[in-house]
C-alpha cells in the first residue's frame, strides 16, 4: 500500500468497496443482515478513507459523528486478496488521527461476533470492549468496541 486519501462517500471507489463488503457481510451476517444494513447507508458520510496501491483501491474505512465528541467507525473493509498486509490497520489509524484533528476525544464502532479478523483488529489497535451502545444495545451477535484519542 503506498497512499492513503480522504475523501468522502461519493467517491466511486468507496462505493465500489462498499458494494463488496455488502456482500460479505450478507453472507456471514446470513438472516441478521437486514437488520445491520440499515444501519450502514453511506449517503453523505463526509470522513471517508481510501487505501491505494498503485493507484488500484485496496481498502476503506469511513466515519461519521455518534454524538458530540464521538466519532463511530463505519464500513472497514479490505478485499480478501489484499488482507494481511496491515492496510486495515493504516486506515484505521488514520481515521483517528482525522477524527483528533477535528476535534472528538473518542471513536466507537460495533462489529459483530462472526467478524474475527475486525475483532482482532480492534484489539490490537487498543479499542476495548464496552457495552453494546444505541441501535445495538440489545443486539446479542454485536460487539462494541471504544477508544479515547487522548491515548
Amino acid at each position: 500500500m503506498n497512499k492513503l486519501v480522504r475523501t468522502d462517500s461519493n467517491h466511486p471507489d468507496f462505493e465500489k468497496l462498499v458494494i463488496e463488503l455488502d456482500k460479505d457481510l450478507a453472507a456471514k451476517n446470513g438472516e441478521k443482515n437486514d437488520f445491520f444494513a440499515q444501519y450502514n447507508k453511506i449517503d453523505l458520510i463526509k470522513n471517508v478513507i481510501l487505501a491505494y496501491d498503485n493507484d488500484v483501491v485496496v481498502g476503506c474505512g469511513a466515519m461519521k459523528e455518534y454524538e458530540d465528541g464521538t466519532m463511530e467507525i463505519k464500513r472497514m473493509f479490505v478485499p480478501l486478496e489484499c488482507r494481511g498486509k496491515g492496510i486495515a490497520g493504516q486506515i484505521l489509524k488514520e481515521l483517528q488521527v482525522w477524527a483528533k484533528e477535528l476535534g472528538y476525544q473518542k471513536c466507537v464502532l460495533e462489529t459483530g461476533d462472526k467478524m474475527i479478523e475486525a475483532i482482532g483488529l480492534y484489539k490490537k489497535n487498543n479499542f476495548v470492549v464496552i457495552p453494546n451502545y444505541g441501535q445495538y444495545a440489545s443486539e446479542e451477535s454485536s460487539i462494541c468496541f471504544e477508544k479515547l484519542l487522548t491515548e
